[in-house]
């Protein structure tokens, strides 16, 4: 049986099946920690992975945003096959890992600067959802980008295709950290009946906006969507996708506290407090305000040999 994720050591982790990861999390009442980096942009520490960085300020779970299946980069990481990225981090680390791939429509006119620019292995799709599983990604996020255009209808569209690809080997998540180039007007960005379709198309988990990081998205409101995703057997994460990973710590320790509130299973600060990864000293904020100094050192001090 698994144990809570806050409590676990990489031989655990390592031994994870799907159905192990998601009752891990679960168990561990709101006390897990998502950090997202990007790999393919000069690592803060030149040598380090952003990853690795991510990690050693007390991440559970380490997300590759702009990572592509087909041409896989992650500056830092030395590997001499390309296939085999995901599990050489994995090595590194003794963490969970998860990808962003993206639903953006064929002919979307996307609005946003060139480095978000979709490459053909960045793209929701089955093909790519397989390679992923291949590789050792314990978790695909289906969400978008900043300017990517990407709706609800879309994510909706991709996740069906997904869940039969791969439902049984990766814990699916999606929705959304901000519009992600799709405004709705007044409509939220999501609504408690999408989280019912994305569930019933095979989301494991939900992605909510953190309260405080998107117009309108307040305790209240993302309260609603855990509820949600927690009534129709899912797990919520709530997520920073706003560049507040880059806020000052009172800021994010204010986030993480509505978060918990609110219901969040996973906490995810987001990629680009500088480029490529939230402030340092954030990531350990965030994971000290959810639970405390000593899981924090624990899971900061434990030997990936272990």
């Amino acid at each position: 049986m698994a144990k809570r994720l806050l409590d676990c050591f990489a031989s655990d982790i390592a031994k994870f099946t799907k159905a192990d990861l998601l009752s891990s999390i679960a168990k561990s009442e709101g006390r897990v920690l998502a950090a997202e980096t990007i790999g393919t942009v000069m690592p803060m520490l030149a040598d380090v992975t952003n990853a690795e960085f991510a990690a050693a300020m007390g991440a559970d779970i380490l997300l590759l945003n702009m990572f592509d299946v087909n041409k896989p980069i992650i500056n830092g990481l030395k590997c001499d096959n390309s296939a085999d990225t995901v599990r050489e981090l994995k090595r590194l680390t003794g963490r969970v890992i998860g990808i962003n791939l993206e639903p953006v429509p064929e002919n979307a006119a996307t609005e946003t600067a060139p480095m978000w620019a979709i490459t053909d292995g960045r793209r929701a799709t089955a093909e790519n959802a397989i390679k992923a599983a291949d590789m050792g990604v314990n978790m695909i996020l289906l969400t978008g980008n900043p300017g990517m255009g990407v709706t609800n209808e879309a994510i909706l569209s991709a996740l069906r295709n997904l869940h039969e690809a791969v439902g049984e080997r990766v814990v699916l998540a999606a929705g959304k950290m901000h519009a992600s180039g799709a405004l709705r007007g007044a409509k939220p960005i999501l609504t408690a009946d999408e989280v019912k379709q994305f569930v019933a198309a095979g989301a494991d988990i939900l992605l909510v906006p953190a309260p405080g990081t998107v117009p309108g998205m307040t305790q209240e409101a993302a309260k609603q969507l855990a509820d949600a995703a927690h009534e129709n057997g899912a797990l919520a994460m709530t997520t920073i996708g706003t560049s507040q990973e880059g806020a000052d710590t009172q800021t994010i320790r204010s986030i993480a506290l509505m978060c918990k509130m609110a219901g969040a299973d996973i906490h995810h600060i987001g990629d680009t407090g500088y480029g490529g990864v939230a402030l340092p000293e954030n990531i350990t904020a965030y994971s000290v305000a959810i639970r405390g100094i000593r899981h924090t050192y624990h899971r900061m001090a434990a030997s990936v040999n272990r």
